[in-house]
């Protein structure tokens, strides 16, 4: 197989590259991650994994490769996207905001095919719905660290899960990487993968 080039720095996406055998090389893009106020998580999210692409592509400087995969997951509620918190106080202020209710969670995937020339993007949304936090949970949560880097500050796949109490949707693509989409872009444009 081919090797792709991952444009993140995420270990939860090379986790999952790793568990479907996917050979990559980390590439990852630093872009501001700020989305323009009229846009929805969507389109921030579409936009941000495209460019991410493009700055690789740009990085290169003329070297063409194979296959470029980017991606983004942002949380949205009462129509505010949250991304990843800058500090604990942040962090605290974004579960106070997604505690006891639902939320939305919105993970965009881009794959390059340099054969073909054209970036395909494709976008899944998920709700989960998280329990009422105490003070002291919320508190014991902050001290583990694990909010740093994550999407509105919580990860599902550790102790995150803890709160949450349903999910509809794509589990992996609330964790970051949607694996349905990303096994039908591969097929869909080439990559010789899978069966």
């Amino acid at each position: 197989m081919e090797p792709i080039i991952l444009a993140s720095g995420s270990l939860r996406r090379q986790e999952y590259f790793k568990l479907l055998g996917l050979p990559y090389n980390i590439m990852p893009a630093k872009l501001d991650e700020k989305p323009s106020p009229d846009q929805t998580p969507e389109e921030f999210t579409r936009d941000m994994s495209v460019r991410k692409i493009n700055a690789i592509i740009d990085r290169l400087r003329g070297r063409i490769p194979r296959w470029i995969f980017g991606a983004d997951t942002v949380i949205s509620v009462d129509g505010e996207i949250f991304g990843k918190a800058a500090d604990r106080d942040g962090a605290k202020a974004m579960l106070l905001r997604l505690e006891g209710r639902e939320h939305e969670v919105c993970t965009s995937v881009a794959l390059f095919s340099g054969k073909n020339q054209n970036i395909d993007c494709r976008t899944v949304l998920s709700t989960v719905c998280l329990t009422p936090l105490s003070d002291k949970e919320i508190e014991w949560y902050l001290n583990s660290g694990e909010w740093q880097g994550a999407a509105g500050s919580y990860r599902i796949q550790g102790l995150g899960g803890c709160f949450a109490t349903s999910i509809k949707g794509s589990y992996s693509a609330v964790v970051g990487l949607p694996i349905h989409e990303l096994y039908r872009m591969l097929i869909e444009n080439g990559y010789q993968y899978g069966a």
